[in-house]
């Protein structure tokens, strides 16, 4: 008898400074490239680093969270700092985004038996 394990990887992306639409397209290019990765099941932006947000790099996290839906995988937000949950609760995306408040959070939802790879991108 063959034993068979299966392990989700999740790769998390850490972008840095202001997502504004001056870098929103290489954002989202980074995001797709990380969605279409066959050995990606899991993605999390974790958002610690991250000081603003405009529309552009909104409509990003939209396209990756479709993309990821089409996919079957999963996509999280991590770490989003109060500044930045306040844009997400007023254009109610607050409701389509699985967001965790941290890292902890996190890892306390997605690795409870420690069955998993991060891979940081």
């Amino acid at each position: 008898m063959e034993a068979v394990l299966n392990y989700t990887k999740i790769t998390v992306i850490r972008p840095q400074g202001s997502l504004n639409a001056t870098n929103a397209l290489e954002f989202e290019r980074d995001l797709t490239t990380a969605l279409a990765s066959c050995a990606n099941t899991y993605l999390v932006v974790d958002l610690e680093q991250v000081e603003s947000l405009d529309s552009a790099s909104l409509m990003a996290l939209v396209s990756a969270l479709k993309m990821a839906q089409k996919l079957g995988q999963r996509f999280s937000l991590c770490s989003v700092s109060p500044s930045l949950k306040i844009i997400f609760e007023l254009t109610q995306l607050d409701k389509v985004f699985e967001i965790f408040e941290g890292k902890v959070a996190f890892e306390a939802a997605s690795l409870p038996l420690g069955e998993a790879t991060l891979v940081y991108a």
